[in-house]
């Protein structure tokens, strides 16, 4: 059925397919950074502690990253096109009620919503680009993605301090999330007329058991990471935590053993054999772990460090963006030619641009806007050859019958790397803050992304040699 579908839109509206699956993944990408800007001014209003404003950023991404491998099954059995729509509304609705939240602990449960709703609709984009692209423009499409992450970057910095300045009509930091139910009602309505619809694959149905048991998996493993810096790391964190890992490793069995039934495992047990895909988890896991918490930091240190007003701190990061948009166009046609190799590339010019930072925060007692945007330029750059081929090469040896579940995993392991980096970092930079600056909790926070990047490196070349022809 998928070969079907892929063969009717080679020669008729795979891009108009495309289009409208990558303007779902840009009002995704937007939404998290634009909460990135907002987060100061919805601490004050809200009155919210160090853990709710780790929360309101890291529950939404557990919620993702526990519930995108089902939401990316679901595709393969309900048809990418249906799933998505229900994503799509589902996440325009969650958007609203998190405008309309009126505490902190209701923005954390909105935001719960938001990101599980987030679950069904993002997974059918790789799944979508995985299925539609498989000849000689691939890799163009994958530039297009990778060119929208980057956009959705930009966008969300500077929409976000110009909307919390702005105050439009009252609404204040609310409009963050307002702007995305016009956004999501007009994705949904061309999805809707547009996309093909395809067939549910009988006799098939979801692995409940084995959703419910990667959710409280998921959510042991991650969820303490947000309060142990509000209770001293206690015991029982660690305790919940290896519960987690226990109960991770019990899923596995529960997987093969629903594959000896005869059932559909929530992951196609075929990946956990392809030693190319798995080490590319590994190198998407600590490049994500880099990922969002970067921009967190950077963020708090220039808010809380250096005073700087949200819309001038969002104004700072556009020339990162910029360029990770232009190393995302420029990253299709180097990997056609160089493969992975641009992706080691991309990971020392992040290391690079991290040092200058350094150097500019340690030596510069109140770096201004402008220095820190212009610095900031080589690790946009670096970070944008990365995330824009990286999906593509993960996937690169997945078969079209497990595109759904493998974009899922991806999508798991980037979200895991996400709320784990934001919640672990974030608590790193509070309590060196708390006990000498902000500053100190920058550079602090500096060396651990670089540390991350280079173990990033490490996997994509482990990676290399196994996808490499024997």
């Amino acid at each position: 059925m998928h070969q079907i579908v892929t063969q009717q839109l080679d020669s008729s509206r795979r891009w108009w397919v495309l289009a409208i699956v990558v303007a779902a993944q840009f009002m995704f990408g937007v939404d998290a950074f634009v909460v990135n800007v907002a987060i100061p001014t919805i601490a004050v209003d809200l009155k919210a502690s160090p853990a709710q404003i780790e929360s309101v950023i890291a529950i939404y991404l557990i919620a993702y990253a526990t519930l995108v491998v089902t939401g990316g099954r679901l595709g393969d059995i309900y048809g990418t096109r249906n799933v998505f729509l229900a994503g799509v509304l589902g996440f325009t609705a969650t958007s609203l009620w998190c405008g309309l939240a009126l505490s902190g602990a209701e923005l954390i449960i909105a935001r719960l919503a938001q990101g599980a709703t987030a679950a069904l609709m993002v997974p059918q984009v790789l799944a979508t680009l995985h299925l539609l692209f498989t000849d000689e423009t691939r890799s163009r499409a994958f530039a297009i993605y990778g060119i929208v992450l980057g956009l959705a970057g930009a966008a969300g910095f500077l929409l976000g301090g110009l909307l919390v300045t702005l105050d439009l009509a009252g609404t204040g930091w609310r409009s963050v999330f307002f702007v995305n139910v016009p956004s999501g009602l007009a994705i949904a309505t061309a999805a809707w007329r547009i996309m093909p619809s395809v067939l549910r694959r009988s006799g098939t149905k979801l692995d409940v058991k084995g959703s419910v048991v990667l959710f409280a998996g998921l959510l042991c493993l991650i969820g303490p990471l947000l309060f142990g810096h509000d209770v001293g790391w206690a015991p029982w964190l660690w305790a919940v935590m290896a519960i987690g890992g226990a109960i991770l490793a019990a899923f596995l069995k529960l997987e093969h053993a629903v594959a000896r039934d005869g059932g559909m495992p929530l992951v196609d047990l075929t990946l956990l054999s392809d030693a190319a895909f798995l080490r590319g988890l590994g190198a998407a896991l600590f490049f994500f772990i880099a990922n969002l918490s970067f921009y967190l930091v950077m963020t708090l240190y220039m808010q809380r460090g250096l005073k700087i007003p949200p819309l001038a701190a969002g104004i700072a990061f556009i020339p990162l963006a910029l360029a990770f948009v232009v190393a995302s166009r420029h990253s299709g046609a180097r990997a056609r030619h160089r493969g992975t190799k641009v992706l080691l590339e991309g990971c020392a010019l992040q290391i690079a641009g991290l040092a200058a930072l350094a150097l500019v925060a340690f030596y510069v007692d109140a770096p201004t806007p402008l220095a820190l945007a212009l610095t900031m330029i080589v690790f946009g750059y670096g970070q944008g050859l990365v995330m824009a081929p990286l999906s593509s090469a993960v996937l690169a040896s997945v078969k079209p019958v497990a595109a759904g579940s493998a974009s899922g995993m991806y999508g798991t392991t980037a979200q895991i790397g996400n709320a784990a980096g934001v919640a672990a970092i974030g608590a790193l930079f509070f309590a060196v803050e708390s006990l000498q600056s902000a500053r100190a909790g920058f550079l602090v926070s500096l060396a651990l992304f670089v540390t991350l990047v280079m173990i990033c490196a490490a996997f994509l070349a482990w990676m290399r040699r196994a996808s490499a022809p024997s």
